[in-house]
């Protein structure tokens, strides 16, 4: 298989690691997190002139029809500068959710806006009790007429405080964990009834814990279809898995880098430490843990495309999670040992690097996480098939 990338594609990477050296110097970024957005307003529309905000999303609702590999070109880059304006939960999770569970002109209106810059959204679905799985719904709205009236918590919404619009997702009929009764609802985030808790993550980013009581929202806030949302919140987060994966990709290369510059430079005994053996084969096995991490993220796009069935899909992202999950981790915490002292402090960037990392491990659900549900998937499959090959009239 050709993974070389098309003229195209390399205009896409080339303008935005253009962009992260200019704009993202390390005393930069740190000056934007501390501000009150923890973004800059000035580079997300930017953002939208470069046509990076419709870039993913299919042309039929005002998109650019890019693949999943131009996202993952896009976030590896953004990885590189620990670039903080929120293109996941816009573009990514919202934009998904709207592009495929839009429902009339009001939605299309919402994702032009989106689009071109002048809307944030974001995806709240994680709650107190539901570690990890997108089923495990517990916030409740109600029918009045043909109204919705919402009660519940959410937490970790990325860039709460920011975002216009929130996704949420909902149980209109069943038990908490059942996977049918979800729907997914549009929500104003200065709507009576919504309260949320504000507070800074420890990468740098923004999030919030949201409170909804008695708020209101008519039919239209609807995407997708009433108790059956589980496959479109489903997609929309592994959209963002894939997105992040190619984030994680984008930081370990930075901190692989790095860290064999500075072994090359320190001295030790009148010598760089870079001539040590052990040390040489440490940063050798950072970049195994790389390799293995960048092959995830490409399998990770490409599961992503629309040939791939959402059992496929569902097992390449989960499969990818993982490995970028113990890649992250053995690259980041082998780079903090090799600095030493200096890889602690707050002064100097490969920490930065390693909490960004630290968060992307724990986002849409943990290693752990994701090895239960290959599994459980995998059983899914081989049950499936063997009820395929099994002769007619003959019981399970």
């Amino acid at each position: 298989m050709d993974f070389a990338l098309t003229s195209e594609q390399g205009l896409i990477k080339d303008s935005a690691l253009r962009f992260v050296a200019d704009e993202y110097g390390f005393d930069k970024r740190v000056a934007l997190s501390q501000t009150d957005d923890g973004f800059s307003r000035e580079h997300w529309r930017r953002f939208a002139d470069l046509g990076w905000l419709g870039m993913p999303l299919p042309e039929d609702r005002g998109g650019f029809g890019g693949t999943p590999v131009e996202t993952m070109i896009l976030m590896e880059a953004f990885g590189t500068g620990l670039v903080l304006e929120p293109f996941v939960p816009t573009v990514v999770l919202g934009g998904t959710a709207l592009a495929y569970g839009g429902n009339g002109s009001a939605h299309d209106a919402l994702l032009g806006e989106a689009i071109e810059g002048n809307k944030l959204l974001t995806l709240a679905y994680a709650e107190p009790t539901g570690r990890y799985d997108p089923a495990s719904v517990r916030t409740r709205a109600r029918r009045d007429g043909t109204d919705f009236v919402i009660d519940g918590n959410k937490r970790a919404v990325p860039f709460g405080a920011a975002a216009d619009t929130y996704v949420v997702s909902v149980r209109t009929s069943g038990e908490a964990d059942d996977a049918s009764g979800i729907t997914l609802l549009l929500v104003d985030r200065d709507a009576p009834g919504v309260r949320r808790r504000d507070y800074r993550a420890v990468d740098g980013s923004r999030a919030s814990d949201v409170t909804f009581e008695g708020v209101r929202v008519g039919a239209d806030a609807v995407l997708g279809e009433v108790d059956n949302g589980l496959p479109l919140l489903e997609r929309t987060i592994d959209a963002g898995i894939g997105a992040i994966c190619a984030e994680a990709v984008g930081i370990m290369s930075v901190m692989h880098r790095v860290t064999v510059e500075f072994i090359k430079q320190r001295k030790q005994f009148g010598v760089p430490i870079g001539s040590f053996q052990v040390l040489q084969h440490r940063a050798v096995d950072m970049l195994i843990a790389l390799e293995q991490a960048r092959s995830m993220e490409i399998y990770a796009a490409m599961s992503l495309t629309a040939e791939a069935g959402d059992s496929e899909r569902k097992r390449a992202l989960s499969a990818a999670k993982v490995q970028i999950a113990r890649s992250g981790r053995y690259v980041g915490q082998s780079a903090i040992q090799l600095h030493g002292g200096i890889g602690m402090t707050e002064e100097y960037l490969i920490g930065h690097y390693f909490k960004r990392m630290s968060v992307l491990e724990l986002a849409f659900g943990d290693a752990d996480f994701h090895v239960r549900r290959y599994v459980a998937l995998g059983r899914t499959a081989s049950a499936a098939a063997s009820a395929d090959r099994r002769p007619a009239g003959v019981a399970g």
